[in-house]
């Protein structure tokens, strides 16, 4: 089973219509200024304090199949869909059965010299949110595991 791409518009529709939980998998700083709403916080990468590097965060698939069932609707998304494209390739893999990445994500799809080429959620205008309380931030959703 291949990934399933959509624009960030489709996915807003599938949330408010159809029940979709939009999983934002980028780091807690970038989620803390500002993501989709609603939406949950499960980073994909973390930064590594000693090197400034990003790092495969190990609890990305225990913490999402702590909160989700593998039959549970989700749209997974980040800055421009790179990140999410593989956090919903793991998810499929690890038995998800309704898995959809949001191309273009929050910030926007640009091009190789940084021009914007598609619209992200943020510049479509979507309802954002800068909640990250208890049951939306990772720290919260992590605790389940713990």
């Amino acid at each position: 089973m291949s990934v399933q791409h959509i624009m960030p518009d489709e996915a807003h529709r599938l949330m408010t219509a159809e029940g979709y939980t939009y999983i934002d998998v980028r780091s807690i700083p970038e989620f803390i200024a500002g993501h989709p709403d609603p939406a949950v916080n499960i980073p994909l990468l973390h930064r590594d304090m000693r090197s400034g590097q990003m790092i495969p965060n190990p609890e990305f698939l225990p913490v999402v199949q702590a909160g989700f069932p593998t039959d549970a609707k989700l749209v997974i998304g980040c800055q421009s869909g790179m990140r999410s494209a593989r956090a919903a390739e793991m998810l499929l893999q690890a038995g998800y059965t309704t898995v959809i990445n949001v191309r273009c994500g929050f910030g926007g799809e640009r091009d190789q010299f940084g021009r914007l080429i598609n619209k992200g959620w943020a510049e479509l205008g979507l309802p954002m949110s800068t909640d990250n309380g208890e049951g939306v931030n990772y720290e919260s959703l992590a605790a389940r595991i713990k």
